[in-house]
This record gives structure tokens, sequence and C-alpha cells, in this order.
């Protein structure tokens, strides 16, 4: 009889770990251990592109010297400018962006079906052009082709998860990309609005509403905060998720081609820009994920 007893707490204890195991694996949150760390004391899987310190007055041309030439931009990992540099704080490693020059930080490899994570909070200093504007930055998503091919003659071809105060999650569309969002229409001098109640309306250079996006509301944190961004991206769709608040929600990413059609644009690379603005970045990283949750499936 004591056998019996002992072989069936034994049989229980097997099930009960089999159900664990099961339902651990059927779980709709991706392990802690399916995160890709992008960020190290020598950013490895970064490259840097700088452009110019383009002044107040830039009119999108390609500035030139006081003889009338052309300048040409610094260029894909020139040494010497130290505009992103890195430093340890506890065991965080923290990536310092000064903004000085206009560029960004380039993932080497290129991602689709993601969730991208980072923390990021303002520093002190403003350049130039933004002496005396608002500190801007921003996460530039399925990046694809040639630098420097946008107004600001800095990034690629891209949609832009925008950093900046009062403005964190807004969206702009970089060269010809172009995107839906669920979102008011514009009216006179306003521009449209993200909202989830709203319907989708695109948003590019080539049509009625403009390359702009405001996000629905203002999550950010106090200016020596850190706020936490998560970018979901999933076969053409994309939620901006600002300190845990969905900012906006996003489908049929593309570019327009030379022809005026609408080309799919879900897979490329992630710039973070630098602007003119002194910005902090920690905790940096990116998994893949199958599909989105219900949750995330019902905004669309």
């Amino acid at each position: 009889m004591r056998f019996n007893k002992i072989a069936f707490c034994l049989l229980f204890l097997a099930i009960s770990c089999s159900k664990q195991v099961k339902n651990k694996q059927n779980t709709e949150v991706p392990e802690a251990n399916n995160w890709e760390a992008l960020i190290d004391a020598d950013l490895s899987k970064w490259d840097t592109y700088l452009s110019y310190k383009l002044q107040p007055g830039y009119d999108g041309t390609q500035p030139k010297n006081e003889q009338g030439e052309l300048i040409p931009p610094i260029g894909l990992n020139k040494s010497g400018y130290n505009v992103f540099t890195t430093f340890q704080e506890g065991g965080d490693t923290i990536i310092r962006n000064s903004g000085e020059y206009y560029g960004c930080l380039i993932t080497k490899e290129e991602y689709d079906n993601y969730h991208f994570q980072l923390k990021y909070k303002w520093g002190d200093k403003t350049w130039a052009y933004r002496k005396h504007l608002l500190k801007d930055s921003g996460i530039l998503y399925h990046s694809i082709g040639p630098m420097a091919v946008e107004y600001w003659r800095s990034w690629m071809l891209s949609q832009e998860f925008q950093i900046m105060e009062g403005h964190t999650g807004d969206f702009w569309s970089q060269a010809n990309s172009a995107i839906d969002i669920r979102a008011y229409k514009p009216e006179s001098n306003l521009d449209p609005m993200a909202h989830e109640s709203q319907d989708y309306i695109p948003i590019t250079m080539h049509g009625p509403y403009g390359n702009y996006c405001l996000r629905s509301g203002n999550y950010e944190k106090p200016h020596d905060e850190w706020n936490t961004l998560d970018l979901f991206c999933f076969e053409g769709k994309s939620l901006h998720v600002v300190n845990g608040e969905v900012v906006m929600i996003l489908k049929n990413s593309r570019y327009i081609n030379e022809n005026g059609e609408g080309v799919p644009l879900i897979k490329g690379k992630i710039q973070l820009q630098s602007e003119a603005a002194e910005i902090f970045f920690k905790d940096i990283r990116i998994r893949k994920i199958d599909s989105l949750t219900p949750k995330q499936k019902v905004l669309f």
C-alpha cells in the first residue's frame, strides 16, 4: 500500500511538471533568454554615419563652404568625432549620443517580425540647428538603401518612431516611405493625430495628409528619468509604445517607387538618430516574434 502511494505521488508530480512545461512553451510572451542584446562597450553590432553640423536656416540643400563649394558628408564609420561613445554606470553599458553632428547609429544586421526595446533619457546639450528648439532623436526602422536620401541628408529610407520632447511616439516617413495610421484627419493647419478609435489614413509625402502624424498622447517621464520604448513590427504592421502605453497603430508599411507604386517595406536595419541634441540610450535589445499577441491584434 505504501509503495502504491509513493508511485501515485511520483506519477502526479510527473504530470504536473509536464503541464507546467507545456504551459511555459505555449505562453504568448517570449522568455527573457530570447532577447538579443544590441549594446556593448565597443558598439560592435552597429555602424555609424555622420553628415553635417546643420545650421539654422538649413533648407534641404547640400551645405557649401565660404567659397561656395559643396561640402561632402563625413560619411560611414569615420573615427575621431566621438559622437557615439559608451560608459559604464553600475552594471549598465550606456551609449552617449552627443548630437553634435547629424547622423545615426545603424545596426549591421537587418530585422523583420520583431520586438525592439530601448531606454533613453535626455542630456543637457543642444547644438546649432536645435540650440533653441526641442530636443530630438528617433528610431528609424525598416531602413533600406543608401544613406542620406531624405531632407536632412543623414538617414536611410525608413519609418520613424520619433523621440522628441513632448512628441515621443510621433511618426515621420523618411524619404519616400509610406504607412497607414489610425488617426484623425488634419484640418486647416493642424497635423493628423493618432487614435485607436479612428480609421486608417495614409501618411506619406506623396499623399493628401502629409508625411507626419502626432502620437495619441504624451506619456514621457521627466527630463532626468529613463523612458522605455517598445516597437513591435510584424508583417507590415507596427505599434509605437511609450512607457507601456500604445500611442500609435500602423499598418501597410511600404515605400513609393519611381512609378508611383507602393512596394512592401517590412524588413531592414534600425537607425538611432543623432539630431543636434544630447541623448543617452541603454538596454537596447531585440527579439524575433512569430505573431502579435491577441490583445495587439485587436488594435488593428
